[in-house]
């Protein structure tokens, strides 16, 4: 392919660590020695993309599917022989993928404002196009309790022009949203966030963490506390004030460490920075592009992988990805 090469074709910008350890990864803190595997380096699995999205593993197939917003595709890299290709085109400019407790691909899709279940036989399902009536706006990135409920962002981002969506202007507040799993029942489950952007649960769920990538004056992840039935959230907090950065995308380890998409603008901040869980930014993955979105993959689930504007990469890692997404 033309348009989403193997990592053997190299670009400009980019050139794999010649040497261990990969002088891409930073230890900002002693807590991140743990994590980082020192025989371990950032590879390159495809390039040629124009904005990558939404990556997520599939353990049983051994395969990555990752959105290529503008170019209206998803592509599937396969980890046991490097093959890129396109699993869905046209994908409706599809955004954030996870998958649910049954093992199916849902989607968060800016053409369609709505959040989308892919069966087993592949037709598609969906959960969610509006609320009360009145449309969706651009349902952004999605993560699946273990209750398996389905829990949302809806940013206005792809109504404000024609290269991620459609331009349209919004009929609703931009919200998160929880859909019950036995009833289908939407509820809103988080207000006035400006911009939620990307979101995951802490490993023992009790923590929502959400993006606000419209705050004023810095991005923010914001934190909240779970009600104990899983169906609430309350005590809004700043957990993280991004300051220069723009986090996107996130997931949690298993250790409850924020692994986040980070970038734009300064060389110095694009790729992934970690977080401990009190906040402390411990580790820094430099990449040459901004990355946008991430998840935890592979045999043992400890590589992760990185949707980083216009190329995907890798790194294995010494943790796990928490459970959900």
């Amino acid at each position: 392919m033309n348009e989403a090469s193997s990592h053997t074709q190299e670009r400009s910008g980019w050139r794999p660590a010649s040497y261990y350890p990969d002088p891409a990864i930073h230890a900002l803190d002693r807590r991140f020695e743990k994590y980082w595997l020192k025989l371990s380096a950032v590879e390159r699995l495809a390039t040629g993309l124009r904005w990558a999205e939404g990556p997520v593993w599939f353990g049983d197939g051994r395969y990555l599917l990752c959105s290529d917003i503008p170019n209206q595709r998803i592509l599937k890299w396969e980890e046991e022989t490097g093959a890129i290709s396109v699993f869905r085109k046209p994908s409706n400019f599809a955004n954030g993928n996870t998958r649910d407790r049954q093992g199916r691909l849902v989607t968060c899709e800016h053409g369609g404002r709505r959040v989308t279940r892919t069966e087993y036989d592949g037709s598609i399902t969906v959960l969610m196009d509006q609320f009360n009536g009145k449309r969706l706006n651009s349902p952004n990135d999605v993560v699946v309790k273990s209750d398996g409920s389905v829990w949302f962002t809806d940013p206005t981002f792809g109504l404000l022009g024609n290269y991620e969506g459609y331009t349209a202007e919004p009929e609703i507040e931009p919200n998160v949203y929880r859909l019950d799993p036995a009833t289908g029942k939407a509820t809103i489950v988080a207000e006035g966030v400006l911009g939620p952007n990307g979101l995951c649960f802490s490993p023992d769920e009790k923590i929502l963490y959400v993006v606000e990538s419209r705050g004023v004056p810095n991005r923010k992840i914001l934190a909240y506390d779970v009600s104990a039935d899983g169906t609430a959230i309350s005590n809004k907090r700043v957990h993280i004030d991004a300051g220069p950065g723009t986090p996107d995308g996130m997931r949690c380890d298993i250790d409850g460490n924020l692994w986040c998409g980070w970038g734009m603008g300064d060389p110095e901040l694009d790729g992934v920075v970690v977080f401990a869980p009190d906040g402390v930014m411990i580790g820094r993955i430099a990449l040459p592009e901004r990355c946008a979105n991430l998840c935890f993959g592979g045999l043992k689930r400890n590589r992760l992988f990185m949707a980083a504007s216009q190329s995907i990469y890798a790194l294995y890692v010494n943790t796990q990805g928490a459970s959900g997404g």
